[in-house]
């Protein structure tokens, strides 16, 4: 009977935990949708600054609020604000069990990336919008540009490949350029320090310089050009001498002839 006693205590009292619980939980989810109201109205009173403080009441109140996320969300896309937007949005149909409320919140996350030129990701978000709501004409509609966006992206980004390709070839090209003339430069430099004339006409001169001292220098077995200019001189005194001595002997055997008398 006493065991009796303390499991209906116990019982008792995890009963009255968990209506406390519930009644903590009931009383947020109201002050949730106070806060939401309230934000509404300063909305339609153009107040977005006031409401945007509404909507983190709720949120705050009540995390998975749906309505104070994509509320906030619209507040957000008014003013531009679209990366915040998008993040409330994405949290509307995180925390949303409802098909219809997806369907809004996927719908604006669509077009949101559009706006930021993610069609790809914009293709999938109205994909996921229309499976809550198959009936949704517009985001069909949107659903379409979304794709047509998709694929002209894909092809600029094609197209910059290729444009990268040529210009990395190109850029290869002018590198081995540089290259090549690098090393003809430090060829030629090396021919230089090794006494090779950089001078064509210096070359010229040296050669002929050479040849004319090659004629210079007798060759075996024959005689130098002064060795011939002497023996010349030598053969050309004798011959004159032997000239001399003829001469002198024709003169003895002349006879002198008178002039003739009158």
């Amino acid at each position: 009977m006493k065991h009796l006693v303390i499991i209906l205590i116990a019982l008792t009292s995890i009963f009255s935990y968990a209506q406390e619980k519930d009644e903590e939980k009931l009383l947020a989810i109201k002050k949730a949708n106070n806060y939401v109201y309230e934000g509404n109205e300063q909305v339609s009173q153009d107040k977005y600054i006031a409401a945007e403080m509404e909507y983190r009441k709720a949120i705050s109140e009540q995390p998975a609020n749906v309505a104070g996320a994509y509320n906030l969300g619209n507040s957000y896309y008014k003013k531009n604000k679209y990366d915040e937007a998008l993040y409330r949005y994405e949290q509307a149909a995180k925390n949303s069990t409802s098909k219809s409320e997806k369907h809004k919140a996927y719908h604006n996350i669509g077009n949101i990336l559009m706006k930021n030129k993610k069609c790809k990701e914009a293709v999938e978000a109205f994909k996921n919008a229309l499976r809550n709501d198959p009936t949704d004409d517009e985001t069909r509609y949107n659903l379409g540009l979304a794709k047509e966006c998709a694929e002209q992206q894909k092809d600029d980004d094609k197209g910059n490949d290729k444009d990268k390709d040529k210009d990395k070839k190109d850029e290869d090209k002018k590198d081995q350029d540089k290259q090549d003339n690098k090393d003809k430069k430090e060829g030629d430099d090396k021919k230089d320090e090794e006494g090779k004339p950089k001078d064509d006409k210096q070359d010229k001169g040296k050669g002929d310089e050479k040849k004319d001292e090659k004629k210079q220098q007798p060759q075996p077995g024959q005689l130098s050009p002064q060795q011939i200019k002497n023996l010349l001189e030598a053969m050309n005194n004798q011959e004159q001498k032997v000239q001399e001595k003829i001469n002198a002997e024709k003169q003895k055997g002349v006879k002198v002839k008178t002039e003739k008398d009158w």
